[in-house]
């Protein structure tokens, strides 16, 4: 079975010969790692990613429309927005020429590859900062909706690019959760979020491909509703953020799979290793041979040694084949 054969059988709940996969190590390990193993790509390879997480393309705003907006404007708010044409054409197939190299190398490899990009309210926190946002969501809901529904439209562009590419999976980065609840209000996300949402999943399963969810925090609030939404997967489903993984399955594993279970908030490069063992051990036991991708919970963080990511990656995959 290829890794791609393996992950798309996982996702759909189908048998697989073993469990997949994956890990977001590049981001602050990458120095580290490729000294140990040569490179990045090297690991992948040693370890026997079965999944690639590929980031590139256009980025959706235009940085001279904000420019002129910033100069003209003390504050953006979501009506001064709206008077503007925010995005950047999504159709310059230069703009993708990343996304396709590194789709083609880990195609060489039978990678399932799963093309990131942001969703909606994440998006406009690069645009508002983070609390100015949360203060919109209440004064400008209608504003925000017609924003929102501008950028489903260009995510659905961007993703019928990579989907021709070779992508087997489109990623929706949308934070939605602190540590303990959501963000805003389950009717807010209702309203604003889950439509347009909704329309992005819809159009991306009709081109035959897979969608995926990336939210940090407490997202539990709003599960039932990531059923309705038909997402194929979610990551992390955080469980030191209130979501215990017996939740996820007890009353969703028949719906949708998950990525994640090696913490990296909580055990990875902060637990000894003895009980980041116990703590690996404890995760498989639970969803082993389930409709689960074993990879980390974000990007491991740079206070994790070279040596302890070496060790819980010789476990893992001793787990995944035992």
């Amino acid at each position: 079975m290829t890794s791609q054969e393996r992950v798309r059988n996982c996702i759909l709940g189908k048998e697989t010969d073993r469990q997949p996969i994956y890990g977001w190590v590049r981001e602050n390990l990458a120095t580290q790692i490729s000294a140990q193993f040569g490179s990045v790509e090297n690991f992948e390879d040693h370890y026997a990613f079965d999944a690639a997480h590929i980031f590139g393309g256009p980025w959706s705003f235009c940085g001279e429309t904000f420019d002129h907006m910033r100069s003209e404007h003390e504050e953006l708010t979501p009506d001064v927005l709206l008077d503007y044409d925010l995005f950047v054409s999504p159709d310059n197939t230069a703009d993708y020429e990343n996304i396709a190299a590194s789709i083609a190398h880990h195609k060489q490899r039978d990678r399932f590859c799963y093309v990131q990009t942001p969703g909606f309210f994440e998006h406009f926190n690069t645009v508002f900062g983070i609390e100015n946002h949360l203060l919109y969501l209440a004064l400008y809901p209608d504003e925000l909706g017609e924003l929102y529904r501008r950028q489903a439209e260009w995510t659905k562009a961007f993703a019928d690019h990579c989907i021709d590419l070779g992508a087997d999976m489109i990623h929706l980065s949308d934070d939605w959760g602190s540590q303990r609840d959501l963000l805003f209000s389950p009717n807010t996300w209702r309203e604003l979020i889950y439509p347009n949402m909704k329309t992005v999943v819809d159009h991306v399963h009709a081109r035959n491909c897979f969608v995926s969810l990336h939210s940090d925090g407490c997202i539990a609030k709003v599960a039932d509703g990531i059923v309705q939404l038909g997402l194929d997967v979610v990551h992390p489903w955080q469980e030191n953020a209130g979501m215990p993984l017996e939740m996820y399955l007890e009353k969703y594993a028949d719906n949708f799979g998950i990525m994640g279970g090696i913490c990296v908030q909580s055990a990875l490069g902060i637990m000894p290793r003895d009980a980041l063992e116990k703590e690996i051990r404890r995760v498989f036991g639970l969803l082993k041979g389930k409709r689960w991708i074993c990879c980390t919970s974000h990007f491991v963080q740079n206070h994790c040694s070279i040596e302890d990511l070496i060790f819980a990656y010789d476990l893992i995959y001793k787990l995944a084949r035992e």
